[in-house]
């Protein structure tokens, strides 16, 4: 009986197709992986929302003074992380899935738009544009982490990846 084995042709093809689907896989996961995390940190903006919600009907509809961030935990500057974290179920909505250094350092991977503190809702307005909530943004990452860019959550409480403010004709 004769043992038949692969020739060297045979494995060399098998690996140069293992190294093409590699090639292609690798990639295209890493994408799936950042929409996914951009996802999440989406998500966590809108649960900085509600909180930010319930802390406006504590407080007669009036942003909370807040400095735009920390530079570590240190600090005891009044924050988005200090401020809203009785309004949050998790220290972890302050953390983007993407952030692997701000969070740990400064206790928050978002940037809160200190132009807004202490403003009440109706008196809103960023570059000119008021009575426009969808387009005034209240808290945003703290870097360009995502593969769409940055994260916004604007005073309408949604969020988004996209811009939608500009200067005011």
């Amino acid at each position: 009986m004769k043992h038949r084995g692969f020739t060297l042709t045979e494995v060399l093809i098998v690996m140069a197709i293992i190294v093409v689907l590699a090639g292609i896989s690798i990639p295209l996961g890493r994408s799936i992986l950042g929409k996914s995390r951009q996802a999440a940190c989406l998500n966590n903006l809108r649960s900085l929302g509600v909180g930010l919600e319930s802390y406006l009907q504590d407080h007669q509809q009036k942003l909370p003074e807040l400095a735009a961030g920390r530079a570590s935990k240190a600090d005891d500057s009044p924050v988005l992380e200090t401020v809203l974290l009785p309004y949050i179920e998790t220290p972890e909505a302050f953390k983007c899935p993407q952030d692997s250094k701000q969070y740990h350092k400064s206790g928050s991977s978002y940037l809160w738009n200190s132009t807004q503190s202490g403003l009440h809702v109706s008196q809103l307005s960023f570059f000119g544009i008021k009575d426009r909530p969808d387009k005034i943004p209240l808290i945003t990452d703290k870097e360009a982490w995502h593969p769409s860019g940055t994260n916004f959550l604007y005073a309408d409480q949604t969020s988004s990846n996209r811009i939608r403010f500009a200067t005011a004709n």
